[in-house]
């Protein structure tokens, strides 16, 4: 399974995480063959259509967050970009990467899935769940002592968190102090390119 998601990896040019070490790595695929897949990835050179630009920024943001069809299409069309950014970078899934609980997003929405993770002192088992400021987000207690968690506190120490979360401190939460900053924002995919495939 992994060899055919690191092709779609190398296909939209972003990286997926699908192993969190290794996506940080020179082992990452997009690093390793910074081209596309297939026998004639290397030799692509025609220019993408508008349609085909459209379709591969709406491709990224589902890999990315982990939607389907229609719920990107949903999100696209009832919000303003801003808005859109804000919801989907405030998923928890998303939120426990950021913090450092998670080693990758893919890793956070396990996390979440599985009941490990917990916001204003309740589990919360939806990746989706959208944080909200002044909540504060933790490890449930019981999960503390797994294996999933071993060696947290110094890959802690290491993690660069955004402006608008509080890292985690010493009694084990983070909380998010701000909404993110569309504006200055940097993205791995183009939300205006979103959009217009779903104003057609």
């Amino acid at each position: 399974m992994r060899p055919i998601k690191e092709k779609k990896e190398r296909s939209l040019g972003i990286k997926l995480f699908l192993k969190a070490e290794r996506c940080n790595s020179p082992k990452c695929a997009t690093v390793r063959k910074p081209y596309g897949p297939g026998m004639h990835g290397q030799r692509r050179k025609r220019q993408p259509s508008d349609f085909a630009r459209q379709l591969k920024e709406k491709q990224k943001v589902q890999f990315l967050y982990g939607l389907n069809n229609r719920q990107t299409m949903n999100l696209f069309k009832k919000n303003p970009p801003a808005k859109i950014f804000s919801i989907l970078e405030r998923r928890l899934d998303r939120v426990a990467y950021y913090l450092g609980i998670a080693g990758s997003p893919r890793i956070g929405r396990q996390l979440v899935s599985h009941g490990h993770i917990m916001v204003n002192g309740k589990r919360v088992t939806i990746p989706s769940y959208s944080v909200k400021v002044g909540d504060v987000i933790a490890i449930r207690p019981e999960s503390k002592g797994g294996k999933l968690f071993e060696g947290l506190s110094e890959k802690l120490k290491q993690k660069d968190v955004p402006s608008w979360l509080k890292p985690m401190g010493e009694d084990g939460s983070g909380t998010c102090i701000a909404e993110p900053d569309f504006g200055g924002a940097q993205t791995s995919f183009d939300i205006s390119l979103v959009g217009e495939f779903y104003s057609r």
